[in-house]
């Protein structure tokens, strides 16, 4: 194992610039898209109608922006439909003098949740005209907020530890999702040397050698295994220590990486068994691999996905559970017991990946 394991070293340390240059992606593709920093406001267009249209944006703007998630802009009425015509924005917000209405050409979920965010606002709004009697709720508002500051009864919701709940970091999700994702690249490039040596012929002269074909098989597979794991280690190394992101219980993240890194190297073995040439798996990895994370969910926030087809097949692969478990160790402050399920998956998947993969590859011809 060991003999096979150096070879591939050797090769590597002479041109370590793809390695170098995965881990340099991880890290930009967090930086671009995961912003795991703060996520910034949802800008949203609002215009009146009517002759008093000025008065009614006037006064919804103060009451709709009071939102920290969104920032509705007044906007004049043909330049907002406009821009949702033509994609700009996904919705438009037409404020009437006791109503609203959505102008939008999609059914994105982001639009539920600024639609839930109006009609707050609106029934709010609605319910303190009611009492008021004259429609004059200026008052009625100052002295409901005014009660609401100290109010009889407080309810605060807290985790099972006693700690304040988080809320859901969609940028720490993408961070782990990137990194996960780029080093199935580098782990399935370097288990496709077991290819590229039976068809350089390689792989014969070392089966006349004094090292075994289970050692020829480990030497790859654990050298693939160190290479990708490596590539983690460094790239959650960096986030934690020099770009100071929480990213938890470190020890426990890592074994999570490694145990997921176990089953990204039986996927890679599975597709090299369906492969007879390194162009072939260059053809096929590649275009797999970006799929998992979309059908996964890896790049949308939870529940986004309900299609329970959809969900059955990104079980199928360690990717969907590894990140799951890491959200948990960062987010929630899971321990051993709380990513236990994750790992035993991950572990199954590898084993079946594994022995299927090496069967293909034996009976091949």
């Amino acid at each position: 194992m060991f003999p096979v394991f150096k070879a591939q070293w050797t090769k590597d340390k002479r041109k370590p610039w793809i390695i170098i240059l995965f881990i340099f992606l991880s890290i930009l593709a967090t930086v671009i898209f995961g912003d795991a920093g703060q996520e910034p406001k949802t800008s949203v267009a609002i215009f009146g109608t009517g002759p008093n249209a000025d008065d009614i944006e006037d006064k919804w703007s103060v009451l709709l922006n009071e939102s920290k998630t969104t920032d509705f802009v007044i906007t004049e009425e043909m330049e907002a439909r406009e821009a949702v015509r033509e994609g700009k924005r996904d919705i438009a917000i037409q404020l009437m003098e006791n109503d609203y209405r959505l102008i939008t050409s999609s059914d994105m979920p982001n639009i539920q949740l600024i639609e839930q965010q109006v009609h707050q606002v609106f029934t709010e709004e609605a319910q303190l005209a009611a009492i008021a009697g004259n429609g004059n709720t200026t008052a009625l508002r100052s002295e409901v907020g005014e009660y609401l500051e100290n109010p009889p009864l407080k309810v605060q919701t807290l985790s099972v530890n006693g700690d304040e709940i988080p809320t859901y970091n969609m940028g720490m999700q993408l961070l782990f999702g990137f990194t996960l994702f780029i080093a199935m690249f580098t782990i399935g490039f370097k288990v496709n040397g077991i290819t590229a040596d039976k068809v350089s012929g390689i792989w014969n002269r070392l089966i006349l050698s004094p090292v075994s074909k289970t050692g020829m098989y480990a030497g790859h597979l654990f050298y693939s295994f160190c290479i990708g794991f490596f590539q983690m280690v460094v790239v959650f190394l960096i986030f934690q220590y020099i770009m100071d992101y929480d990213l938890g219980n470190l020890q426990i993240i890592l074994t999570i990486a490694a145990v997921y890194t176990l089953g990204t190297v039986s996927l890679a073995m599975l597709v090299t068994g369906f492969t007879k040439t390194p162009e072939q798996f260059y053809m096929i990895y590649p275009s797999i691999v970006p799929i998992i994370p979309v059908i996964s969910g890896i790049y949308m926030p939870p529940g986004t996905i309900t299609n329970p087809v959809l969900t059955f097949i990104g079980d199928l692969f360690p990717l969907s559970h590894a990140v799951t478990a890491m959200m948990n160790v960062a987010l929630y402050d899971a321990g051993w017991n709380g990513i236990l399920l994750s790992l035993a998956i991950m572990l199954l998947i590898g084993v079946i990946g594994m022995g299927v993969g090496v069967n293909l590859v034996e009976r091949r011809k």
